[in-house]
């Protein structure tokens, strides 16, 4: 197709798609309903704001790099993460963990936490007009330091840790009410052998004995979601994860939670996209965590990768936009952090769009006839349309900046606003 003189990127890209029976409008009204969890852990890399100076420790996961202007304290954290906001296209949310709170007024341990630590979280939250997701901690702790949580054979540490997500519902709850978005509460827990156990099912058993706990109170559906994350192995767990895929997607099934998939929670070669439809026949929504895993849960900025893509492919084409909440999961301390959140967010929206300009009738159709060489073909065919217009016009829209405009915006937030934190 050539271009008639004044007409414009988007104009052309338009009147391609519409030959395939795409139309772009209606795509670019279905992107402004994609609304991403932002981690917070991302600017601090997992420290969280317990006490000065809190460094991630435990859990089976790990933190590289030394990039200087990490945010200190929630105002920064806050600073940074409605800055990245500005670079990103629709209307996103934000990922607390537990240990993110307000303690300014004195140190609460995990099991007595409060609304109250995150009262300065939930009024940034309305004021910037987004909603707010959660999730308790259970690592960077002396009671976590042996690997074992909610399946610890101590009874007084089990309860303490118990205690704490119970804790962590009732804040999610209430933010998700004070905010009016249902506030995603997820459970990850670190527990896990480096060798080789003999007693598999206590610990599991142990597991279920504490989620039945935890979940026994019912608490509204329109203030919080409780999901499930479960994860193949760790540093220090190499050898046996308690809570892995299997365990958790059966107990999610059995007591009507939902299911978290972490992408970097997987063997490197399997497939979380093949798992997306397989899922959403067992229950009404899943959770999906996209990270970059690079030969393990290395928890890698996301990228326009096959993986990112498939996932967005299949999300679309099972038409479950409304039943699949997306949240990023990944912190890398060796980049500039908020461009780190901009990188991941711009790249998953990305494939969000591909997917949704695909003519999936024609696809299916071609499929359903066996015309395999065709549907491949038409396949390949799209990688090189150009919805790269369409992501310009998505982005002028939503009022952030187009093409690599925002890189210089991030480089001169480094300048002007991170860098000096390494100076004080």
């Amino acid at each position: 197709m050539s271009h008639s003189p004044g007409t414009t990127a988007i104009d052309w890209a338009k009147a391609a798609y519409a030959k395939l029976g795409v139309d772009v409008d209606a795509v670019l009204v279905a992107m402004q309903k994609i609304s991403l969890s932002i981690p917070c852990w991302q600017g601090d890399d997992v420290g969280g704001f317990e006490h000065t100076g809190a460094a991630l420790s435990g859990g089976g996961i790990a933190v590289t790099g030394a990039f200087p202007g990490k945010a200190r304290c929630p105002d920064e954290l806050r600073q940074d993460a409605e800055f990245a906001f500005g670079l990103i296209p629709g209307k996103h949310r934000f990922n607390l963990h537990a240990i993110y709170g307000d303690f300014s007024r004195g140190f609460l341990d995990r099991d007595a936490i409060t609304i109250q630590n995150f009262e300065p979280w939930i009024a940034w939250a309305s004021r910037i007009g987004i909603a707010l997701d959660f999730n308790p901690t259970l690592f960077s702790h002396p009671k976590a330091a042996d690997n074992f949580t909610l399946t610890h054979p101590n009874d007084a540490i089990r309860s303490f840790w118990i205690e704490h997500v119970k804790h962590c519902r009732t804040i999610a709850a209430e933010i998700g009410r004070r905010l009016g978005s249902p506030c995603v509460n997820n459970l990850w827990i670190p527990d896990g052998f480096k060798d080789l156990p003999v007693d598999r099912i206590g610990y599991r058993q142990r597991l279920v004995d504490s989620l039945d706990v935890i979940y026994k109170e019912k608490l509204p559906a329109n203030c919080v979601r409780d999901s499930v994350e479960g994860k193949l192995f760790g540093i220090g767990a190499e050898s046996f994860t308690v809570g892995s895929h299997d365990f958790y997607l059966g107990y999610a099934v059995k007591n009507g939670l939902m299911l978290c998939m972490d992408t970097g929670h997987f063997h490197p070669t399997e497939s979380v996209a093949d798992k997306i439809s397989s899922t959403l026949l067992c229950m009404d929504e899943i959770l999906i965590h996209m990270s970059r895993p690079v030969r393990w849960d290395s928890d890698h900025v996301c990228i326009l990768d096959e993986s990112v893509t498939t996932i967005a492919e299949e999300i679309v084409r099972a038409e479950a936009i409304s039943r699949v909440h997306v949240a990023l999961d990944y912190f890398d301390g060796s980049i500039n952090r908020v461009g780190a959140w901009v990188i991941g967010a711009r790249s998953v929206l990305k494939a969000f769009l591909m997917a949704l300009l695909q003519p999936h009738s024609i696809l299916k159709e071609m499929e359903r006839s066996g015309k395999y060489f065709e549907r491949l073909a038409l396949l390949e065919e799209l990688k090189s349309m150009p919805w790269g217009a369409v992501w310009n016009q998505f982005c002028k829209i939503n009022h952030v900046p187009r093409g690599n405009k925002w890189i210089a915006a991030v480089s001169k937030y480094e300048r002007d606003v991170q860098a000096p934190r390494s100076r004080t």
